[in-house]
């Protein structure tokens, strides 16, 4: 993955050497290009150049790390839990280029010849803590995005870099941002990385991850950090010296100095006078928002009102502690066997096949030719895990296991076999981390209704030969809910008023209505029936 270079001259000769080497960096091919920021970055701690040819070094670095960065991080994102050993070598590897990064600027502040009376000093320490309190930022996003288990330390890291910014009276002073002619500042990149925490993280997928985080780092400016005064209860705070982000205030607790409450009025002001604008036609791309569909951004921004208002999250169903063990599976064929407790088979309806197709598979069944039609009785072998259970609320689960067993990924459908049920229920992963000893932590919702494991098809136009049937599940009415039953399709197969073909003991025929939620693998439906 890594190719292995040789290695450069220790240190370089003059600054122009330097620049040279960044210059030629083959941003085409990020684990090259990575490999070389990495050897820059090893010569640069081991033999620097003077104060400002680091500095001016490093800052023209930033830009090239920051594109590598990204591109390689792609690579372990949206990956089934656990990781692989590839996509946990590239993540590792990026976490372990800021820390070298971060490090270097620290360096450079140390041999800083000038005294804090000389001119340019605050500036200089400015920077120098704003891009420590952004690669801190990006290796707590980086965990987030592969939905890694923070590592010890990490926030009184950043609480440390804010802290002394705080105490150089340099917190908001402002900084360049590179690129172009915007600044900003040390208060913004830490309240940032705050208010991305805040946002449940773990519970999004990347794509949203990273349409919270291009928010975050707009809007910070508008929260300021302040102390508190004497007697001040808000209802969030932030411990300097504790290995947390922004937590809600602990009754009993002893006041201490370290203490600090984000003022995010003018924040929670923005996201509503945007969210008004927005329902009001106002595209997202106009606004700044990103290349997003309007209704994506609205349903996001909705989610992120109450944790960015520092309101408590309104909990829909309560959640109790309880033990034991619940039996899982992944994937929508998985579910459907257990579900239905048989493997599937397609029936035998006459127009699913050619007679010739009809003919082989009846003839030969299980002992059809593999790549061939499915035959009608498949051998379906699935596994299933063992996860024990944290707590558990109306309509959902706390999980956890060991590394052993089953990928999972987020918003993936699965049967769960509840410890004092008999039948499996359907639901899907909504919170996923992946611990430091390779055990899972998942959050998963019981979709409503009782499950049962159906044979689906859209109905052709008549002219051409009907597909063959797919696993599809029918979930009842619930009582007490206006949900009226629906059902689960495989993901890309709904289409708005189409007439499927439901096979359940007989067949018959529904019109698919609304779409009411798409999970990674499945979508569910509303229909009625013909």
């Amino acid at each position: 993955m890594f190719p292995t270079l040789p290695p450069l001259l220790l240190g370089f000769r003059d600054l122009q050497a330097g620049m040279d080497y960044i210059s030629r960096l083959p941003l085409a091919n990020p684990s090259v290009a990575n490999e070389q920021i990495n050897q820059f970055l090893d010569n640069f701690l081991a033999a620097p150049l003077d104060h400002a040819g680091s500095m001016a070094l490093l800052e023209h670095l930033r830009g090239p790390l920051a594109f590598v960065q990204e591109e390689l991080a792609r690579r372990c994102h949206d990956k089934p839990l656990v990781l692989g050993e590839l996509e946990d070598r590239i993540f590792q590897r990026v976490v372990a280029t800021w820390h070298k990064l971060i490090k270097a600027y620290a360096l450079c502040a140390a041999r800083d010849p000038a005294s804090p009376g000389d001119p340019g000093y605050g500036g200089r320490r400015a920077t120098i803590l704003q891009r420590s309190l952004h690669g801190t930022g990006m290796i707590i996003l980086e965990h987030y995005r592969a939905r890694r288990e923070l590592p010890e330390g990490v926030w009184l890291d950043l609480h440390g870099y804010y802290e002394a910014a705080e105490q150089l009276g340099v917190a908001t002073t402002p900084v360049a941002n590179g690129g172009d002619d915007s600044t900003t500042h040390c208060s913004a990149a830490y309240v940032a990385s705050l208010l991305i925490e805040v946002a449940s993280p773990y519970s999004h997928t990347v794509r949203d991850i990273n349409l919270i985080r291009r928010w975050a780092g707009l809007w910070a400016p508008l929260v300021s950090v302040e102390h508190l005064a004497d007697g001040e209860s808000p209802p969030y705070v932030v411990e300097l010296t504790r290995d947390a982000g922004l937590h809600p205030l602990e009754e009993g607790r002893p006041e201490g100095v370290d203490r600090r409450r984000l003022d995010t009025s003018r924040l929670a002001a923005k996201v509503g006078n945007v969210l008004k604008e927005l329902r009001q036609k106002v595209s997202a791309t106009r606004l700044g928002l990103g290349e997003e569909r309007s209704s994506h951004v609205i349903a996001l921004l909705e989610q992120l009102v109450r944790p960015w208002s520092q309101l408590a999250a309104a909990r829909r169903f309560r959640r109790f502690a309880t033990s034991g063990t619940a039996r899982v599976c992944t994937g929508f064929e998985a579910s459907h066997f257990f579900v239905s407790g048989r493997p599937f088979e397609q029936p035998l309806v006459g127009n699913t096949y050619s007679r010739d197709e009809f003919a082989l598979a009846f003839s030969f069944r299980e002992r059809n030719v593999p790549g061939q039609r499915p035959c009608f009785r498949p051998d379906e072998d699935y596994d299933v895990d063992s996860w024990d259970v944290i707590n558990h609320s109306a309509n959902g689960f706390r999980l956890a296991r060991s590394m052993a067993g089953q990928k999972m990924s987020h918003g993936q459908l699965l049967a769960l076999c509840p410890p004092d049920g008999g039948k499996f229920l359907l639901g899907y992963s909504t919170w996923l981390m992946q611990e430091h000893s390779g055990g899972l932590v998942a959050g998963v919702a019981v979709l409503p209704g009782l499950p049962a494991g159906v044979a689906v098809r859209m109905q052709g136009s008549g002219q051409e030969r009907e597909q063959p049937f797919v696993r599809g599940f029918l979930l009842s009415p619930v009582a007490g809910l206006a949900d009226k039953g629906c059902l689960l399709l495989p993901t890309g197969t709904y289409q708005a008023s189409r007439v499927f073909e439901i096979h359940a003991g007989g067949l018959w025929r529904v019109r698919v209505k609304n779409l009411l939620q798409r999970g990674m693998d499945f979508e569910r439906v509303s229909f009625e029936t013909v």
